[in-house]
């Protein structure tokens, strides 16, 4: 019998190497990879409500919830209440987290640089159209449940 090649598995391995690879690279300014993600978004999107990052991230509201107090604690960003809707709450990047985006984009780019170190560039374009596809499949068949 062949064996069969699992993209869940190899997803999951880079997906581990990376959180892995992002808490060395933040440690020193006490942020984890769970935050990171937060701070990506918000570098694109400041000022965006909870709710919304949330949504965004594709993750629930408690974890939501979670990393931005850790990040408000560490002084990274600040919370204010929505001025139209009182119930929701705006999320700011402070000069704090502005300081450490560079750093953050330059982590990134260190990591898909060493990912992609020995592709070619026709390669690259076809790997990223191919997991754009593979995105866009996963999410037609979890709609479908």
């Amino acid at each position: 019998m062949k064996h069969i090649k699992s993209i869940g598995r190899y997803i999951s391995y880079i997906h581990r190497q990376f959180h892995i690879y992002i808490n060395q690279q933040l440690n020193p300014y006490e942020i984890g990879s769970g935050q990171f993600h937060f701070l990506m978004l918000l570098y694109k999107k400041d000022g965006i409500n909870q709710e919304t990052l949330a949504e965004e991230l594709k993750i629930d509201k408690a974890t939501c919830a979670r990393a931005i107090h850790k990040l408000q604690e560490l002084g990274y960003i600040i919370r204010e209440r929505d001025v139209e809707d009182k119930r929701c709450y705006n999320i700011y990047l402070t000069d704090k987290a502005e300081q450490l985006h560079h750093t953050c984009k330059s982590i990134l780019k260190k990591w898909t640089t060493q990912l992609l170190n020995d592709f070619t560039e026709e390669e690259k374009e076809q790997f990223f159209s191919y997991l754009e596809r593979i995105g866009a499949n996963a999410t037609i068949v979890n709609k479908t449940k």
